[in-house]
């Protein structure tokens, strides 16, 4: 009976919690990574003479860093295998922050910290691909999606250990603080040990053998690989597929709806208290508003996870984008209005727009196959990180040159934008098996928010 039953709909065991754990980790560190540096940087630009240019260098070195990484760790990650590359990120987050304890120049400082971005960017296709690719399909979309709420875990976590060590480590207290990540790296790596190969990448591989002993060590001996959904019969495929061959319409779904999503988020989360202020909201009402929308970013990932099996993944994406984009052209309309409002909408949009941010790990994952499965998740970080720095270098400008009610509005289009390219592209995989939802026979429904399931998959002609 096991032999006919497949994988997928297998309960959750000890190794998928596990390996949930071994991934979200580097998730934490990016988080830590990314927000440690905000703490110190006044510290940093006196005790090393930065200049305003060395000071934006320095500030968004791990984000150009991030770029280059997910390019290469979603190329190497296919190529290589998921086990390699596992351990590639927290070696990099050891070494690289370690090295910052004696940086002398913002140049030192900006590669170290570029180093930093690069492993970051090697960690999120290899850790949701490995995750992705274990999971049973009705723990699959919340556990990726779930992901996404320890990167908010990892920016608190920085922002506590980073005051206290201020607070007691003395006059080079800076340097221990940029180097705490070291830590964090250090019990990642020791973590992931004795994790196996993905037994969808050995077959890939023809390595079958191998592939049947690690599905019977993980699932029990009474399974092998007749449990694990054979794939249907496609040509061989490669990085250069994410451009072409049914996936580059794919590819441009994630780069384009990943960014639409990150553009306003980073700028109003890096910018909360400027933008709050241009808002005529200030003082103590301003420092317990960035609070509460903080809070509600992390709430609103939080509230996507739980209904994103109950919506199905199309749902959820539309609601999160139209919902986020109306609170953003509210805030441009009423950007006169009284404190109170501007702040119910700001929370609105942070509520509503986690829907879009946890999709950002589970659609690259569901809807490409083994082969490019890592790559497709490395060009959407990579892409969206682009957006990211944009955003965050252009909203400073935007208000000073078009104000807030401009910039509101530039905002919501966006956040719309990202709506159109999800109506027209999104496909549902909710339900469906690994190798269904990335079948390139999965295409968004043409005249409803009906799922595609398998069963209408075969029956098309």
């Amino acid at each position: 009976m096991s032999r006919h039953l497949s994988i997928e709909d297998l309960p959750l065991n000890r190794f998928h919690k596990i390996l949930t754990v071994r991934s979200a980790g580097g998730t934490f560190v990016d988080g830590y990574v990314l927000s440690i540096i905000g703490i110190v940087m006044a510290k940093i630009t006196v005790a090393l003479g930065l200049d305003a240019f060395w000071q934006g260098l320095v500030a968004s070195s791990a984000l150009i860093g991030i770029f280059f990484g997910g390019f290469l760790g979603g190329f190497l990650t296919d190529k290589l295998g998921r086990r390699l590359l596992y351990f590639v990120g927290p070696a990099l987050f050891i070494i690289f922050s370690l090295l910052q304890l004696w940086a002398e120049s913002g140049m030192q400082l900006f590669i170290y910290r570029f180093m930093l971005g690069v492993a970051v960017g090697i960690e999120y296709p290899v850790a949701s691909a490995f995750l992705v690719e274990f999971l049973p399909k009705k723990n699959r979309g919340p556990r990726l999606a779930g992901i996404t709420i320890i990167w908010f875990v990892g920016a608190a976590a920085a922002y506590i250990i980073g005051e206290l060590i201020l607070r007691y480590g003395g006059d080079d207290a800076w340097r221990w603080v940029i180097s705490s990540a070291a830590l964090f790296g250090l019990i990642l790596f020791c973590l992931r040990l004795g994790t196996p190969e993905s037994p969808r990448w050995l077959l890939g591989k023809g390595r079958i053998a191998e592939a049947e002993q690690v599905i019977k060590k993980t699932y029990g001996a009474q399974y092998g690989v007749a449990n694990l959904p054979a794939e249907e019969p496609r040509k061989k495929l490669s990085f250069i597929n994410l451009l072409h061959s049914g996936y580059g319409k794919r590819m441009a779904f994630v780069s384009l709806f990943w960014t639409c999503g990150v553009i306003p988020l980073f700028a109003v989360y890096a910018f909360g208290p400027i933008v709050l202020d241009a808002l005529h909201v200030t003082g103590e009402l301003a420092s317990i508003g960035t609070i509460i929308i903080t809070l509600l970013f992390v709430a609103g990932c939080i509230l996507a996870t739980s209904l994103i099996n109950y919506l199905g993944r199309r749902n959820l994406i539309l609601h999160s984008f139209f919902w986020s984009g109306l609170a953003l052209l509210l805030l441009g309309w009423q950007h006169d209005a009284s404190p109170v409002v501007v702040l119910l909408l700001f929370s609105a949009y942070a509520l509503f727009i986690g829907g879009a941010q946890v999709l950002t790990l589970v659609y690259p994952n569901e809807i490409f196959p083994t082969e490019i499965r890592a790559a497709a998740v490395g060009v959407g970080i990579s892409m969206s990180r682009i957006g990211a720095a944009a955003g965050t270098w252009l909203v400073p400008i935007s208000l000073q040159t078009q104000g807030i009610e401009v910039t509101m509005y530039i905002s919501a289009a966006i956040t719309f934008f990202g709506l159109l390219v999800s109506f027209i592209l999104a496909p549902e995989t909710n339900k469906m098996d690994l190798n269904d939802a990335a079948s390139l026979s999965n295409t968004p429904p043409a005249n409803s928010n009906e799922p595609i399931t398998t069963q209408r998959v075969k029956e098309m002609p």
